[in-house]
């Protein structure tokens, strides 16, 4: 998950062309210096983290893969936080494609392929997960602070809620909440996700089954 310490040094972007850690950014026509490009300094900060982890991340070293001076970022990016927060924002976003990629017509079948594609998602690179989680989704009345979550966290977690929802007007799911019957599904699937994270090396029968065996648990509790 990561702490809040790995945010204090620090406000959004989005990331793009595609470049890897120690890639360096086009020349100028000089060819006396790197020419910086925010998708760039985006993309070189996630192989970073991907490749050594987040908590290998910072500015100056971030400026020493790119061939620039820490103060040379800033022209681009606001501040660790931001990196972070445009990350975080890309990953969300490849998450909602996982999700708008699901076709089951019936509600509980698309609720159990959210939850597979959300364990599958967190799975393809554990590091750049953490930094989805320094951040948060928008989740309705209990917001004290309005504006300061993710919009594409938002977008996945109601995608989630959408489905419980329309579970519930359907008559598969009997609860009164549907706010609660999301989070406490959430909270199972990101369960399984953690554990699985831990390095098992599980067979991938044996995943998919842990992932439907928590789901379809927590959807018993709620059955008409």
């Amino acid at each position: 998950m990561g702490s809040p310490s790995d945010v204090q040094e620090l406000s959004t972007g989005t990331g793009g062309q595609s470049f890897t850690a120690g890639t360096l950014p086009p020349m100028t026509s000089l060819g006396e210096r790197p020419v910086l490009q925010r998708d760039a300094i985006i993309a070189t900060a996630r192989g970073l983290i991907s490749v050594h982890g987040l908590e290998a991340l910072s500015l100056r070293r971030l400026a020493s893969e790119l061939g620039v001076t820490a103060p040379a970022l800033y022209a681009h990016v606001a501040d660790k936080r931001d990196l972070l927060q445009a990350i975080a924002e890309e990953q969300f976003n490849q998450l909602v494609a996982r999700f708008d990629a699901v076709t089951d017509d019936d509600p509980l079948d698309r609720i159990r392929s959210y939850g597979r594609a959300y364990v599958t998602h967190t799975r393809a690179d554990p590091e750049l997960t953490k930094v989805m989680f320094l951040f948060r989704p928008a989740v309705g009345a209990f917001e004290e602070h309005p504006g300061t979550e993710l919009a594409a966290a938002t977008t996945a977690f109601t995608d989630g809620a959408e489905a419980v929802a329309q579970a519930m007007a359907a008559g598969l799911i009997v609860a009164d909440d549907p706010l609660l019957v999301a989070l406490t599904l959430w909270s199972g699937i990101y369960g399984v996700a953690a554990v699985l994270q831990l390095g098992f090396e599980l067979p991938k029968e044996l995943e998919d089954r842990m992932v439907d065996e928590m789901t379809d648990r927590i959807l018993r509790g709620y059955r008409p």
